[in-house]
């Protein structure tokens, strides 16, 4: 079983929420088009300044779609 790696976007500002939640549409679509074996994708708030768009990938996809995308930071997922 390959390591499952998380990106995360990071949006600061008022309107942070909505911009994650509207990023994390984008996310989706691109699993789709790329066909990518996993289909996990979530936004959480953090406060009302900050939240996060993430999605999770399998590690063997993980540079390719770091590179394309360029998430803020990852971490691992799920253990």
């Amino acid at each position: 079983m390959s390591k499952k790696i998380k990106l995360i976007w990071d949006f600061r500002g008022s309107v942070a929420s909505k911009t994650a939640e509207h990023h994390e549409i984008h996310l989706k679509e691109y699993i789709a088009s790329e066909k990518l074996p996993l289909n996990i994708t979530g936004f959480d708030i953090i406060n009302d300044m900050h939240a996060t768009a993430f999605m999770v990938v399998e590690e063997a996809n993980m540079i390719t779609v770091r590179d394309t995308l360029k998430p803020h930071r990852g971490e691992i997922y799920g253990e």
